[in-house]
């Protein structure tokens, strides 16, 4: 391996691609650490701190796939959340609204086009999304326990003329744009998928810390599972690993169907007539469910608050909070059971707007191509739609058993939730499909030399 990673930074091209990636990721982490000029220094390190539980879980999960900083207030404070959100309603509404959808057919000078409109919709967004975030977030969110922290910061920000609260909102919405224009530079000229490897740098970055606040408490003793000595630390050893194996298989697992190409005679020669399969991923949605999932159950603590505010002290505002609660809780066992639910929904749905039998038949039709035991046409499409339903309904369970874990973990073993969080969930499925991404593009640059790639 060593060998191979000396092989890597021999070749110039490939080298200057791996230092330009690496810098653009140092240049995000320094901005990621700056303040917001407008707010105290100590108050935001009391606030991180008083946010460590319950909303302040929530917001970590967000920040977990948004490169972002929720419970700090920088001015990489929104990450690239906005630029997420306005990909991912462009991408459904392609496959609902025609022009969108001509749009993709046109190729190169299409994707341009949609490319964009998704720098359009991402300014829209990030100017909406800062304010929201300074007034919710910076209020603590309703959470009891950052409330002396949020009132400040709340009279902070309210003393604030009209003018500084534009230019608040207006350095977040540059901080978020500088980041897409960094994901693009890297796509442009560095090495890997520039988003996602400023994701995978945000979760990356968090381990350190979250390991510094385990070992701080341990003690290395035998304390059993309920301490925090040897016997905890090696059951969560044993879990990552595993965790990280299940990860792996269920990433690159494939259901392979067969396919059979119809032999044709020209002169003297036969063509076609070969065997091969068509891969179907048994995690084709791959991570996006779970962002689907997380963002959607957020959305009652932030429009639940205002409202249970505005109804007042009574009955109805009573229960309205007791809801609230039980959506800031990710350890209830409602908030568990929905999120299964919406797993597993949101699984179908992405496989179902991305995955078309329809036309992966027709392509087979057109290319003389058939599945053994299948006419070509609509009972190759059935087909192809049973296998998918089978299999994305094993790769959602897999997915809802991967985003629970750091839950069961932090529930059961009391371990702090940063720290949970690298057990599963968004963030280890994110850092393990960047990675064999990334591995999979530097090994294109050395086959393309002749050279045998880190896989092999």
């Amino acid at each position: 391996m060593l060998e191979k990673l000396r092989v890597v930074f021999t070749i110039p091209e490939l080298r200057k691609k791996i230092f330009l990636t690496l810098f653009l990721l140092a240049v995000y982490r320094i901005g990621w650490q700056i303040p917001l000029p407008v707010v105290d220094h100590e108050q935001v390190s009391q606030y991180a701190r008083d946010m460590s539980t319950g909303f302040g879980n929530l917001l970590a999960r967000v920040s977990v796939f948004s490169a972002s900083r929720l419970n700090q207030v920088t001015i990489f404070g929104l990450g690239i959340m906005p630029y997420i959100t306005a990909s991912i309603i462009l991408q459904l509404m392609g496959t609902i609204y025609k022009p969108l959808m001509d749009l993709r057919k046109e190729g190169e000078a299409g994707r341009k086009k949609i490319n964009e409109y998704t720098r359009y919709l991402t300014v829209v967004l990030c100017l909406f999304q800062s304010w929201v975030f300074m007034r919710m977030v910076i209020m603590g969110g309703g959470n009891p326990e950052a409330n002396l922290t949020a009132a400040a910061f709340e009279n902070q920000f309210g003393n604030l003329t009209f003018g500084w609260q534009i230019n608040a909102v207006l350095i977040m919405t540059c901080g978020s744009l500088f980041l897409m224009w960094l994901g693009e530079q890297i796509d442009e000229y560095g090495i890997g998928n520039g988003i996602s490897l400023l994701i995978m740098a945000g979760i990356v970055a968090a381990m350190p810390e979250a390991l510094r606040s385990f070992f701080i408490k341990f003690e290395p003793t035998l304390t059993g599972l309920n301490g925090d000595g040897v016997e905890k630390l090696a059951m969560l050893i044993t879990i990552f690993v595993a965790v990280v194996v299940a990860v792996v298989f269920i990433t690159m697992a494939q259901r392979r169907i067969p396919t059979q190409s119809a032999k044709h005679v020209r002169g003297r020669k036969v063509y076609g007539g070969t065997r091969q399969y068509l891969p179907l991923k048994i995690n084709q949605a791959g991570v996006m469910p779970i962002i689907f999932a997380s963002s959607l159950l957020m959305l009652p603590t932030f429009l639940i608050e205002p409202l249970a505010n505005l109804i007042g002290d009574n009955v109805v505002g009573q229960f309205l909070q007791n809801v609230k609660e039980v959506f800031s809780d990710p350890a209830s066992m409602f908030y568990t059971i929905a999120y299964i639910i919406m797993i597993y929904f949101f699984c179908y749905f992405w496989t179902a707007i991305s995955f078309n039998p329809q036309e992966i038949s027709q392509n087979f039709k057109d290319n003389n191509t058939f599945i053994p035991g299948y006419r070509p046409g609509k009972r190759t499409a059935d087909y192809l739609e049973a296998v998918m339903e089978r299999i994305t309904f094993v790769g959602a369970g897999f997915l809802a058993i991967v985003a629970i874990v750091p839950t069961l973990i932090t529930t059961w073993f009391n371990v702090d939730f940063n720290l949970a969080n690298f057990y599963g969930g968004t963030g280890l499925l994110i850092a393990v499909s960047v990675a064999f991404d990334l591995v999979q593009k530097i090994d294109s640059h050395l086959v393309m030399r002749n050279y045998t790639g880190l896989l092999e």
